[in-house]
C-alpha cells in the first residue's frame, strides 16, 4: 500500500527514529476443458501485441507460482494466458518466437504443446467445483468468487451466521461460549461485499483481498463499528475516520465484518472484557480448542475467531505478545512487524515505544495477503517513514518450498524451556528445518542478552501519556471518560482495575494514570532509560545474528496454553520482527492434550518477506495446523 495523505493528529511520541499442493485449488475445470478445446484446433502463430508485459501494470499481488507465467501483463494467470499459449501450440526452441512463449514449456521438452496449456491452467484462481467456508483459504475464496461459485456477499453472509450460531452459545454441556466477537456490521459489510462482487463482474480479481471478509481487534478505528478497546465505558466510541491500516484494507477491496473483542484496554495477555456488557459485568475470551482454556491475549477474540472461521482474516496488535500468544493459544499464523512498518495511527495505544499492528490468519499464504495490505508511509506515525525502499511489491513473492534451503538458523538453548510437549514439539521442528536445508546451529547469547529480555513492558509507564493522544484526537466527544483517571473511576470496566478494587492504588488504571509527564520522559524519551535499552536491544540482536552468520533466530513462542519465561520480550524489545507458525500439538500423557504450541521466527528489522518465507515452507513441510471440532459447517 503506498502512502496516504497525513492523518489529523500524528502521534507526537511515536519513535522517528507453496509446498504448493498444499495450496489447494484445483485445476479450473470448465476454463482448462474449453481452452484445450479449443487449442486442438489452432496452429502456431504470432504472438499478439497482449503477451507483452507493460512495465506500468501493477504491481504483482500473489505468490509466484499464480504469477510467473503470466503473458498479458496483469500479473495473474487467466484465460487470456492460455488463449495465448494455444495460439503458440507448435512453437519451438529454434522459432523466432520463443523467447515470449518459453517459460510455458513446463515440461521443458522444447515445443509448446497442449501438455504445457494443461499445466497452465493450474495456476489459475478458479475453481468452478464445491466450496467449502470452514478453513477455507484466501485463494480458494478467490477461485470459488472467480468462477461464479459463490460470492463476497454469500461468503460475508455464512461468516455472519456462523458468528450467530456460535460465538455466544454455549457448544454442548460442560463448554463454555467463545465470546470472540464484540460487534458485527452486517449492513455496511454486506454492503461492501456486494460493492466487491460488482468489481469482480467489472473489472475481474484486482486484487486477493477483494471481497475477503476481515475481523478487526476492537482497538481498530472503523467508521461504520464504534471501537470500544474492549471497555464499556467506551461503548459509544464511533469515530468518524478509519485507522491507518484499515484504510488500506478497505482500499484493497477487504470486507471489514466485524470488530473482535479483546483485553480491556490490552493490559492483560489474557482477555477479559466489559465492552457491551452491564456495569461490573465482564465476560472471558475461550479457545475454541479447549473452551475451558483463556484464548490468550489481549488480541484473543481474533485469535479465536479466526481459528473458529468467523472471518477469513483477522488483526490484532502486539505490544509484549498480544498476535503471538492468541496464534500461539489457537494454532494460527501471527506476525508481529518490524515497529515502523504498519502505521499504527487510530488504533488505541498501550505503548507506543513497542505497539504494533499485524494480521492473524489460518495459513502463511493469507497472513502474507493481509500484511500486503496495510503497510505504507503514513505522516501520522512519523516512525513509518523508516520503511521507505524496504518493502517488496507483495509478501508473497518469497513464499516458496524452497525458503529455508541453504539458510542458517539460530536458537537458544535456553528458550526452549521445560515443558514436555514444547520440547518434544521443538527438536521435531529443528528436525524438520533440517529436512528442508536449513543449518539450524545452537548459539551463545552475547553480552547484554539478559538484560534484553529483562527490559519492562511499556505498557506501565507509557500507558497513560500514549491512551491520551489517542484520546485527544480520536475519542467521540459524547463519550465522558476522557481521561486514563476518568476511566479509572468509571462502573463500566473491569472491576478490579479501578477505584473500586480491593487496593485501589495498586490497580492497573488508578497506578498507571498517576505516571507523571517526568516520569514519562525519563522512561520513553528521546534519552529515556527504555528508548535507550531498545535501541541497545536492536544493535546486540542484530550484530549476533551478523556475526554468527544467521538468518533468523527460532524458539517456541510458547507452551500448550500457556507462555515460556521471557521468550515474549525478544521481539518488542528490540523491534525486530518475529512470524509465529503452528508446530504441532500435545499428545495423550502430556500436559493439556490438544493443546497447541508454535514455532517462532525472528529476523532483522524489515525482514517480514524472509521471515513469512521460511515459515511458508516450513508450514508446507509439516501441516500442523487443524480444524477445531466443536464448530463445523452449518446445515
Amino acid at each position: 500500500m503506498s502512502a496516504r495523505p497525513a492523518s489529523s493528529t500524528p502521534l507526537a511520541s511515536a519513535p522517528t527514529t507453496r509446498r504448493i499442493t498444499a495450496v489447494k485449488t484445483p485445476t479450473s475445470r470448465a476454463i482448462a476443458t474449453l481452452a484445450i478445446a479449443g487449442a486442438l484446433t489452432a496452429g502456431a502463430v504470432t504472438l499478439p501485441a497482449t503477451a507483452v508485459a507493460d512495465d506500468t501494470a501493477s504491481a504483482p499481488f500473489l505468490m509466484p507460482y499464480y504469477t510467473e507465467l503470466d503473458l498479458t501483463g496483469d500479473h495473474q494467470v487467466t484465460a487470456d494466458d492460455l488463449d495465448v499459449i494455444a495460439s503458440a501450440f507448435g512453437t519451438t526452441s529454434t522459432d523466432a518466437g520463443w523467447a515470449a512463449v518459453s517459460k510455458v514449456d513446463l515440461d521443458i521438452d522444447g515445443v509448446i504443446t497442449v501438455a504445457d496449456l494443461a499445466a497452465a491452467s493450474q495456476r489459475i484462481i478458479y475453481d468452478d467445483g464445491p466450496f467449502e467456508l470452514v478453513e477455507a483459504s484466501v485463494i480458494e475464496m478467490q477461485a470459488a468468487m472467480n468462477a461464479g461459485v459463490t460470492t463476497s456477499v454469500e461468503i460475508t453472509q455464512a461468516y455472519i451466521d456462523r458468528i450467530a450460531a456460535y460465538d455466544r452459545v454455549a457448544q454442548g454441556e460442560g463448554q463454555r461460549a467463545l465470546n470472540s466477537i464484540v460487534t458485527v456490521g452486517s449492513a455496511p459489510a454486506l454492503a461492501a461485499a456486494a460493492a466487491a462482487d460488482a468489481v469482480r463482474a467489472e473489472s475481474g480479481l484486482t486484487s486477493m483481498l477483494l471481497g475477503i471478509p476481515v475481523a478487526l481487534k476492537d482497538n481498530y478505528n472503523t467508521l461504520d463499528m464504534p471501537t470500544t478497546a474492549g471497555c464499556g465505558c467506551w461503548d459509544g466510541n464511533q469515530t468518524t475516520t478509519d485507522a491507518f491500516m484499515v484504510e488500506g484494507l478497505r482500499a484493497d477491496g477487504a470486507v471489514i465484518l466485524a470488530k473482535a473483542s479483546m483485553d480491556e484496554f490490552a493490559v492483560n495477555l489474557s482477555s477479559t472484557f466489559s465492552a457491551g456488557q452491564a456495569a461490573g459485568s465482564t465476560l472471558d475470551v475461550s479457545s475454541p480448542y479447549n473452551t475451558a482454556r483463556n484464548a490468550g491475549g489481549s488480541s484473543g477474540g481474533t485469535g479465536a475467531s479466526i481459528a473458529a472461521n468467523f472471518a477469513a482474516l483477522g488483526f490484532g496488535t502486539d505490544t509484549g505478545g498480544s498476535i503471538r500468544i492468541p496464534s500461539n493459544y489457537n494454532q494460527l499464523v501471527g506476525v508481529r512487524p518490524t515497529v515502523g512498518l504498519a502505521s499504527r495511527d487510530g488504533i488505541v495505544p498501550l505503548a507506543l515505544s513497542q505497539d504494533t499492528g499485524g494480521p492473524m490468519a489460518r495459513s502463511v499464504v493469507d497472513a502474507a495477503v493481509a500484511l500486503d495490505a496495510v503497510v505504507g508511509i503514513d505522516d501520522g506515525d512519523p516512525v513509518t517513514a523508516r520503511q521507505s525502499g524496504l518493502v517488496p511489491a507483495s509478501y508473497t513473492s518469497g513464499l516458496s518450498s524452497t525458503a529455508l534451503e541453504g539458510t542458517k538458523i539460530g536458537y537458544v538453548p535456553a528458550m526452549i524451556g521445560s515443558n514436555a510437549s514444547t520440547v518434544r514439539l521443538f527438536n521435531a521442528a529443528i528436525a524438520d528445518l533440517r529436512a528442508q536445508g536449513a543449518e539450524v546451529v545452537e548459539v551463545a547469547t552475547p553480552e547484554g542478552w539478559a538484560a534484553i529480555l529483562a527490559e519492562g513492558s511499556g505498557s506501565g509507564p507509557e500507558f497513560n501519556h500514549d491512551l491520551q493522544i489517542y484520546i485527544d484526537a480520536y475519542l467521540n466527544p459524547a463519550v465522558t471518560t476522557r481521561s486514563l483517571a476518568q476511566i479509572s473511576e468509571s462502573p463500566n470496566i473491569i472491576p478490579n482495575r479501578g477505584i473500586t478494587a480491593s487496593n485501589p492504588n495498586n490497580a492497573t488504571y488508578v497506578s498507571r494514570s498517576r505516571v507523571t509527564p517526568e516520569a514519562y520522559e525519563a522512561w520513553a524519551g528521546p534519552e529515556g532509560t527504555h528508548t535507550l535499552q531498545l535501541a541497545r536491544g536492536k544493535q546486540i540482536v542484530t550484530a549476533m545474528m551478523e556475526a554468527e552468520g544467521l538468518d533468523a533466530l527460532v524458539y517456541p513462542t510458547g507452551n500448550p496454553y500457556g507462555t515460556i519465561g521471557t521468550n515474549m520480550r525478544l521481539s518488542p524489545n528490540t523491534g525486530l520482527p518475529a512470524v509465529t507458525v503452528p508446530m504441532g500439538q500435545a499428545v495423550k500423557g502430556e500436559p493439556i492434550p490438544g493443546g497447541g504450541a508454535n514455532l517462532e521466527f525472528l529476523g532483522r528489522d524489515f525482514s517480514e518477506g524472509a521471515l513469512l518465507g521460511f515459515a511458508f515452507d516450513y508450514e508446507q513441510a509439516t501441516g500442523h495446523r487443524t480444524s477445531p471440532t466443536l464448530y463445523p459447517a452449518l446445515d
